[in-house]
């Protein structure tokens, strides 16, 4: 009878322990963490197609998104689809696509830290070429890093800040992938050929 007793003791304090377990990790995926799965190529060479992320949806609840930050958020033309892409403006910034860069407030910016030095940026359906818009407040300009073969702001307009389910933590497959996600910053040129020094973004 001892031993009936122990193994439904054992029984239920495992049961229990499941269930907390489930619980808590049921918190962390609604609250904290979410996975997402890379589709496609559009952030080649810096994710691949198939890549799973965890995304952080605490981030911008205590800070604001910046400059190159990698956003998962759902599509503006269709909410039940989520995108993975790199904010170039922020709200209040002017953007525009010349001479293969984009120019963020009158300037070509630098993005070599995180994309090849021969990377083409071509103009979109609604960002067109030498045109500048200025986003509005709440708005998110996002790019992919395969600019040859994204669709992105270029050619659906900016993102609304209310769209961004949160910040590409961390990478954990293919295992070869395994790791946190960096967020290099990408700087701002002068046009002058005597004076090529960054500029700290606001």
């Amino acid at each position: 009878m001892s031993l009936v007793k122990s193994l439904t003791v054992f029984f239920l304090e495992f049961l229990e322990t499941a269930a907390l377990a489930l619980l808590f990790f049921a918190l962390m995926y609604l609250l904290a963490f979410q996975p997402h799965q890379v589709n496609g190529s559009s952030m080649l060479p810096n994710f691949i197609d198939k890549e799973y992320l965890l995304t952080n949806k605490l981030s911008y609840r205590f800070g604001e998104p910046q400059r190159a930050d990698v956003v998962i958020f759902k599509a503006p033309d269709n909410p039940e689809y989520e995108y993975i892409k790199r904010i170039i403006g922020l709200p209040g910034d002017s953007i525009a696509v010349k001479e293969g860069k984009f120019w963020v407030n009158g300037q070509p910016i630098d993005e070599s830290s995180y994309l090849p030095l021969t990377t083409h940026t071509a103009a979109g359906n609604y960002l067109r070429s030498g045109q500048e818009i200025v986003l509005s407040a709440n708005a998110y300009f996002v790019a992919g890093d395969n600019r040859t073969n994204s669709s992105d702001s270029r050619d659906f307009g900016p993102v609304p800040e209310r769209n961004i389910v949160g910040k590409a933590w961390f990478s954990y497959w293919p295992p070869t992938r395994l790791g946190l996600i960096k967020h290099d910053r990408y700087s701002f040129r002068t046009t002058s050929a005597f004076d090529v020094s960054p500029v700290t973004p606001r």
